[in-house]
Formats: C-alpha cells, sequence, structure tokens
C-alpha cells in the first residue's frame, strides 16, 4: 500500500491530510463571529466549546471564554445619587428634586458572582500558560478593578504581584503590536493609579497611595511615582510639607517637571504661604503651555 494512503487511513474519522483545523483556524473564525455578534452573541458559546474539545490548552481559547463569562457576568442599573461624581464616572442624566436638590442618575455595572469567578478562573489558566502574555494580565486587573468598584483589594494585590515579577523575574514581555519596555511597563501601573486616584474612595486613595511605594521600592528615583506620592499628600492627607518633600525631589531631577511645578504653587497659595508662592510661580510661567495660565500666573507674580 502507498505510504500516502496508509497514512490517511490513520487520521482520526472526519479529519482530511489536508484540511485539519489548527487552533488559529478557530480565533479567525471565532474572531469573525465575534466582530458580528459581540463576546457574548449568539454562536459564540457553541463555537467555544468546540474550540475547548479540540483544542482544551490553547491559551487563546481560555481568554475568548474569559471575555465571554466576563460580558455574560455584566448588566446594568441606574442608581440615584446626590453627589456629583461616582467613583470618577459623571452621571447619565442630572435633574433637580421640587426642592432645587441635585438628582444625579449614574449608570453602575453589576455581576454575577458565579460568571464573574468563571471569567477569572479563564483568565488565570492563560496566564499559567503564557506567565508573560502582558495583555492577559491587565485584562484580569481591569476586571477585577470593575468588579470591586470602590474597594479594589484583589486588583490592587494582583498589580503587586505583577510588579514584583516584573522586577525579580525581569520576563521577555508579549504585547501583541507593542514592544514592551520598562517605560511602557510603569506607564501601564501609572494607568491603574491615575484610575484608583480618580474613583476617590478612602481604599482606592490608599491603593494609589500603596501601588506607588511599590514601584518606588524598585525604582526609589522613579519622578512618576515620585509625583503620586506629593499629590496623595497634598489631596488626600492634606498634608503639604510632606506634599513639597516628594515634589522637590522630583524637581531636583526634572526642574521642568510641570505638575510638580503647578501643585507646588498649589499648596502654597492653600498655606497662603506667598514666600514660597513666589518661588514657584517663575517656574510655572516658564513650563506651562497653556497661554491663559501663563499671564495669570504672571499676573498673580506682579501682585505680590
Amino acid at each position: 500500500m502507498p505510504a500516502l494512503v496508509l497514512a490517511m487511513l490513520l487520521l482520526p474519522a472526519g479529519r482530511s491530510a489536508f484540511a485539519q483545523t489548527t487552533p488559529e483556524e478557530f480565533k479567525t473564525r471565532y474572531d469573525r463571529l465575534v466582530s458580528s455578534v459581540g463576546v457574548a452573541g449568539l454562536g459564540v458559546e457553541t463555537l467555544l466549546a468546540k474550540w475547548e474539545k479540540a483544542f482544551p490548552d490553547d491559551p487563546e481559547r481560555m481568554m475568548a471564554s474569559f471575555s465571554f463569562y466576563l460580558e455574560k457576568s455584566q448588566t446594568t442599573r441606574i442608581d440615584t445619587l446626590r453627589q456629583a461624581r461616582y467613583l470618577g464616572n459623571a452621571p447619565v442624566l442630572s435633574l433637580k428634586d421640587s426642592l432645587g436638590n441635585a438628582l444625579n442618575y449614574f449608570q453602575v455595572v453589576q455581576y454575577d458572582d458565579e460568571l464573574f469567578r468563571q471569567a477569572i478562573e479563564s483568565a488565570d489558566a492563560a496566564i499559567s500558560a503564557l506567565p508573560d502574555r502582558l495583555d492577559y494580565r491587565l485584562y484580569k486587573i481591569s476586571a477585577l478593578i470593575g468588579y470591586e468598584e470602590g474597594s479594589p483589594d484583589m486588583a490592587k494585590a494582583e498589580i503587586k504581584k505583577l510588579i514584583d515579577y516584573h522586577y525579580n523575574s525581569h520576563p521577555e514581555w508579549v504585547y501583541p503590536g507593542l514592544e514592551v519596555d520598562d517605560e511602557v511597563f510603569t506607564a501601564s501601573i501609572q494607568e491603574y493609579c491615575v484610575t484608583f486616584f480618580k474613583m476617590g474612595t478612602p481604599d482606592t486613595y490608599e491603593a494609589f497611595r500603596e501601588l506607588s511605594e511599590k514601584i518606588l521600592s524598585y525604582q526609589p528615583a522613579q519622578t512618576l511615582f515620585l509625583t503620586n506620592m506629593g499629590s496623595y499628600y497634598l489631596v488626600v492627607q492634606h498634608e503639604g510639607k510632606t506634599a513639597l518633600k516628594y515634589y522637590n525631589k522630583v524637581l531636583k531631577k526634572e526642574p521642568d517637571n510641570y505638575t510638580a511645578i503647578k501643585n507646588c504653587v498649589l499648596l502654597a497659595r492653600d498655606a497662603k504661604n506667598l514666600k514660597l508662592e513666589k518661588k514657584y510661580l517663575p517656574a510655572l510661567i516658564r513650563v506651562t503651555q497653556d497661554d491663559a495660565e501663563r499671564a495669570a500666573a504672571q499676573a498673580r507674580l506682579e501682585a505680590l
């Protein structure tokens, strides 16, 4: 019997020697379907089941399952609150009651715990298979932030673990379409810090501080996170002297750092310290890109 015929006979039933389904083909079919119906639309679950049966260890399938369960776990509700912002978000609608008091309507995402658990388990399996896929880790962290709202205990722990892994194991990160170096990595961590700061709860402020300190434990001169610490003590703790120490550390390395200069002017003005304000106003005039701000700073300096 010719060798080619024998090889074809040994293939599993229903498979062709020239038309085998691959993980890449499943991914292509998945992407095409999702572009039409969304990550949890009609037919996606069936395709994921076939994909898992054929290639149970495919990390791309695991992340597709993560997206499916995450989307399925979410529903939205409308909460009516007096406050102007909720977790850093503006209301979808603002009205007033009969007394003229503000009524703000916020769209809030709520989660089914079991479906969310399945999403995280799928992400964990993918990360275990490919620990240096940075995008997998960031998708998981972002999901945790949304789930925990203003109390980001799990998200904070996950980011700390990621920071330790980066500085202790020095992985060759993979993020499709992006070359990840130390600057890109720290920028990713800073995005989460900014998110926590904007959310503005006691727990998210503490996460902002802890993550900034975590980076500084590895890179003590990292000006981005020194600035974070200054902002924490200025805005959250209202400790201007401590904030000023951090901002001066930044300005020693980066004399034209706009954020540090601007915040030094603000804390001096808040403390009614005219001498300190006069010290930093010329720097603000020099570095600002805003003509109106430059004119206002110049007028203020002349008045002083």
